[in-house]
């Protein structure tokens, strides 16, 4: 009798860990060290603890499951289940996100967070979900700056005719073009060989991208211009989503919040931190970037984004405080 207990106990207990083994792959572009990488490990642990182990997950940083575009779309199939990616790309997917990839829209990290964090990034998630994909909360790639093996960039004028590296982001590239440069659209796992190579001459990213990517061993200059602001996001696949219940939803959606702000303060550490620390690895630095003559230059975009997301949306996105 007392065998058979123990032989109920043991099944129990196994039903308990193949419950347990619910892994969800979770991918990104950067290294587990990043800003992403942090983000992502902070989800799964709050999700790991929330749900009692009944859902783990397995992280594939570095692009291991493709550039930001492939994954998502991996995601809207069901093939993957979790991205953390940048608005950058989610625009090709969901047009309405592009707004926030406008140029010069947001004045410095508290205006974008409350904005991404307030009623325009919230109703921006629901758009999301109407796309085929849960937007569990906005994450944070940061303020891209220019970088290039050319020249120092001080002015816009200084960017003409520069070949770079930029997303397949069609709001971004009407926005560089009025710099002069030649937007050169990449998948990310392409672009350190092809700066190593002289395919293109530049690049423009945030400064945690710029560090965890070692782009100081391929790149000369780094102009801090911020020039957009770009926001990422955790997205899961509505087939997961839906087969959750509500309390784990609640699960899900918490510890999201929980991964942005640790993927937040990482981005805050770098730009504290990581100047010095591009110095040291070779890279020539300007700090004070002419920002008029690259919002002057880049108005000449905006009655096209007027166009394109409504002018009141953007100034309502301005106004906030």
């Amino acid at each position: 009798m007392r065998f058979a207990h123990i032989a109920t106990a043991a099944a129990l207990c196994l039903t308990g860990a193949v419950q347990a083994q619910t892994v969800l792959k979770i991918g990104y572009s950067n290294s587990i060290n990043s800003h992403y990488g942090l983000g992502s490990v902070a989800f799964c642990d709050a999700v790991e603890k929330g749900t009692a182990g009944r859902y783990k997950c397995q992280q594939f940083p570095n692009a291991a499951l493709g550039g930001e575009r492939e994954m998502i779309e991996a995601v809207q199939l069901g093939t993957q289940d979790l991205v953390n990616a940048s608005t950058g790309a989610l625009g090709n997917f969901v047009p309405e996100v592009k707004i926030v990839d406008i140029p010069f829209l947001f004045r410095d990290y508290d205006h974008a967070r409350k904005v991404m964090d307030g009623p325009v990034g919230q109703d921006l998630l629901k758009k999301i979900s109407a796309k085929g994909l849960i937007g569990l909360a906005w994450t944070e790639n940061g303020f891209r700056h220019m970088t290039n093996s050319k020249r120092a960039i001080h002015t816009a004028s200084d960017a003409a005719g520069l070949k770079m590296r930029t997303m397949e982001n069609k709001v971004h590239m009407d926005g560089y073009k009025t710099f002069g440069i030649l937007p050169t659209p990449m998948a990310w796992p392409e672009v350190f060989t092809a700066l190593q190579q002289g395919t293109v001459d530049g690049q423009e990213n945030p400064i945690p991208v710029i560090l965890s990517a070692k782009l100081a061993q391929v790149q000369k200059h780094l102009s801090l211009t911020k020039h957009v602001y770009s926001p990422s996001v955790l997205l899961l696949s509505p087939g997961i989503w839906n087969k959750l219940s509500d309390a784990d939803k609640k699960v899900f959606q918490d510890a999201a919040r929980v991964g942005a702000a640790v993927q937040r303060k990482k981005v805050n550490d770098d730009e504290a931190n990581g100047i010095a620390e591009l110095r040291k690895d070779g890279m020539e630095v300007i700090e004070n970037v002419d920002g008029e003559s690259f919002r002057k230059a880049v108005s000449a975009a905006y009655p096209g984004y007027a166009k394109e997301f409504g002018a009141d949306r953007i100034a309502a996105i301005q106004a906030v405080k």
